[in-house]
């Protein structure tokens, strides 16, 4: 008895290629049912015919040979055929549940191996640097394999090794080593107490691509952190305008490998305006650039938009002569649009998603140091107009005036000369004397003027020179002294800088002193600058206050600004006993 065929299906899809299939079988619930329900009669009906056969023959003896032929050879045959029958369905259906048993325990170590892979790769994902996804690397290849050790390498001399559960501490010549090579450099190193299986190796392989997808990352976000880094100290250490967009675009450009940069800021009247650009050809003037039309319209757009745009083709030449893709990225603040920054390249595509959002984060850096820049260069504008408000004072109270004298006198001396010559003589004298006077006091105020560059020298050779050439020119011994390690940023510089030359014009003007020392002391924490001299020192609590004529900054400003730092300020003076100022600024 056969089985009926089952129904086939069709499908558009073309027939898997694999192993022949057995024709379907009946299970062995069906063989015993039908055993059961169709031998009962079928018996019946053979032995009932069997019967009526052997009465018709007549004979006894006829009749015992057929009875024993049939009872003997036939019913055994039929019984043993038909338990044959029963046994191969049953033995097809052991055959079956090993090979599912088999198949489910192939599917079981695929999807732990699946599940390993996942792991790893969320663990890759996870790995704060290089180093760790070197380590999450090796410990995922020995989870997922099997292997007893293994040791992941890439280009650097960087590397990671892991073990698995075995009591070997390192490889021996009794394990069998598997080498697979990493995409883009390196090497995954397994060891096994058996020969790897084909599979293990494919699996080996895909291990391999995943880590250098997790090394890949890990270096994008180390490189992506190192540039946030390099903008980031361009904001705290440039001043001037034009390097700081040199800087910040150069950086920025150099992250995607765009070839050419542009900056536009927004002035007082709101119009976008080029600072900055360079590209194939080196620096270029916006005359150059856009031939002295006012900023392209891609420009406008991008100040318009909320976040960074990408523009190709002829708007991309419009920003860029040879440009074949653009990317714009606004620079905005609580306070508004404060520019817009511009990368090209010659390239399309070149600006992947994945580094839009850096860019933008960048940008906004880039915010705050055009903001930082022109704070600075506006408190500079606000320092120059007190400096000339402070001279043209200096000059009507101090030198006019003596000068005006000066005249005076002398036209006295004009009227005196027959009358009274040795009154005349006298008083050419004293003019005289109040002219050189007033000169020394010009030289002093062109030396506190004389502009000092601590960005070219730095701090302590800046002071050295100054202390130096204050001795000179002043004509009394000066002398500098410097202990411990001084750190500090360059607006805390500037501002030291600033009370020591306070100081020292206050000691020309005012001291009458023959000596002054000058220390700087750099502690763990802070740095003390200390001006000491050996004048005629003055009562502090009568000169609190007062602005002098020399510095323009006085005590009270002099301290409010080292307090405005984090820095503290004192002065230790007597009338007779020379005058001791203290300066204290925090350690950078």
């Amino acid at each position: 008895m056969t089985d009926a065929p089952a129904p086939r299906t069709t499908s558009a899809r073309p027939p898997r290629a694999g192993p022949p299939t057995a024709p379907p079988r009946a299970s062995l619930s069906d063989r015993v049912r039908l055993v059961r329900n169709l031998l009962p009669p079928l018996i019946v009906l053979v032995v009932a015919t069997v019967e009526l056969g052997v009465s018709l023959l007549g004979n006894s003896q006829r009749e015992l040979w057929a009875h024993l032929l049939f009872y003997g050879l036939v019913g055994p045959a039929v019984t043993f055929f038909s338990v044959e029958w029963i046994a191969e369905g049953t033995r097809a259906r052991e055959r079956a549940e090993l090979e599912l048993r088999d198949l489910y325990g192939q599917l079981s170590a695929s999807h732990a191996r699946m599940q390993g892979v996942q792991e790893l790769m969320r663990d890759l994902g996870s790995a704060a640097d290089l180093n760790a996804v070197l380590d999450v690397a090796a410990r995922g290849a020995v989870r997922v394999t099997g292997a007893t050790h293994a040791t992941l390498t890439v280009p650097g001399g960087l590397s990671g090794s892991a073990r698995g559960e075995t009591l070997l501490s390192a490889p021996s010549a009794a394990l069998h080593p598997l080498k697979v090579s990493i995409p883009g450099g390196g090497a995954l190193l397994l060891h096994f107490e058996t020969v790897p299986s084909a599979d293990t190796a494919e699996l080996a392989q895909a291990l391999a691509v995943e880590v250098a997808t997790g090394v890949e990352a890990a270096r994008q976000r180390t490189l992506d952190l190192m540039t946030l880094y390099s903008v980031d100290q361009s904001i705290r250490a440039e001043r001037n305008m034009r390097r700081l967009l040199s800087r910040v675009t150069g950086t920025m450009a150099g992250r995607v490998g765009a070839q050419a940069r542009a900056a536009y800021l927004s002035d007082e009247d709101s119009v976008l305006r080029l600072e900055y650009a360079q590209d194939q050809r080196g620096e270029v003037s916006g005359d150059e650039m856009r031939g002295g039309a006012s900023a392209p319209a891609f420009v406008a757009q991008v100040a318009q938009s909320s976040g960074p745009l990408i523009v190709s083709g002829a708007e991309a030449c419009q920003v860029f002569p040879e440009a074949r893709s653009v990317l714009g990225l606004p620079m905005r603040d609580e306070e508004g649009l404060v520019g817009v920054l511009m990368l090209g390249d010659p390239r399309e595509g070149v600006f992947e998603p994945a580094r839009v959002s850096l860019l933008a984060l960048m940008a906004g850096q880039a915010t705050l140091a055009v903001r930082n820049a022109r704070a600075y260069l506006y408190s500079e504008e606000l320092a120059i107009s007190d400096e000339r408000a402070r001279i043209a004072r200096e000059i009507h109270d101090g030198v006019a005036q003596s000068l005006a004298f000066a005249a005076l006198k002398l036209d006295v001396v004009a009227r005196q000369m027959h009358s009274d010559p040795a009154q005349a003589e006298a008083d050419v004298r004293a003019a005289t004397a109040l002219l050189r006077e007033q000169i020394r006091e010009v030289r002093r105020s062109i030396f506190a003027l004389r502009p000092i560059d601590l960005e070219r020298y730095g701090l302590l050779e800046t002071v050295r020179r100054y202390v130096l050439d204050f001795g000179e020119q002043n004509n009394m011994r000066s002398s500098f002294d410097i202990t411990g390690e001084i750190h500090l940023s360059p607006g805390d510089e500037a501002v030291v800088f600033r009370i020591l030359q306070e100081s020292l014009n206050n000691i020309a003007k005012h001291a009458r002193a023959g000596e002054v020392r000058v220390t700087l002391d750099g502690g763990p924490r802070q740095v003390l600058l200390r001006v000491r001299d050996d004048g005629a020192g003055f009562d502090l609590q009568a000169v609190t206050g007062r602005v002098s004529s020399a510095g323009g900054l006085g005590l009270t400003q002099m301290r409010e600004r080292l307090q405005a730092r984090g820095g503290q300020y004192r002065i230790t003076s007597a009338p007779g006993q020379g005058t001791t100022i203290e300066a204290q600024m925090p350690q950078a």
